[in-house]
């Protein structure tokens, strides 16, 4: 069979990469580059690297909707919060204000060192909300 001869040129270390997998396969150089550009421009090849772009991309978007679903639970629980408090704290006389404010000091670095300490060990509230709606569904 006839074939066209080209002339192409290669990064040097791409050409030690040729020659060594040639010598280990018992084959020319010519056949190992012949077969890896049919390989490339078969259609089976696009349709394989198309199918591992989707499921990457599949992954990706369950990743995101993973994070807004997560997103949406902090924002929420975080205005109910504020709410709740905004509700329910009576404003304090000027007398007392140093007082609750050295103690909301102190209440605040518990809260930052439990924190630190909850994310340390992975635990999240996202986590213990999902835990809760479920064993709620399965009670029903």
């Amino acid at each position: 069979m006839k074939k066209d001869r080209l002339n192409v040129y290669f990064d040097p270390s791409l050409t030690a990469e040729l020659e060594a997998l040639a010598a280990r396969r018992k084959v020319s150089k010519s056949q190992v580059v012949e077969a890896a550009l049919a390989s490339y421009l078969s259609p089976d090849a696009a349709d394989q690297r198309e199918a591992a772009i989707t499921r990457r991309l599949d992954r990706l978007t369950r990743a995101v909707e993973r994070l807004e679903r997560n997103q949406t639970i902090t924002t929420e629980a975080l205005a109910l919060f504020v709410r709740f408090w905004l509700t329910t704290t009576p404003p304090l006389p000027d007398t007392k204000r140093d007082a609750a404010q050295a103690k909301g000091r102190e209440r605040y670095e518990g809260f930052v060192e439990t924190l630190g300490r909850r994310l340390a060990k992975g635990n999240s509230l996202v986590k213990e909300v999902s835990e809760d709606i479920a064993g709620l569904r399965s009670e029903q």
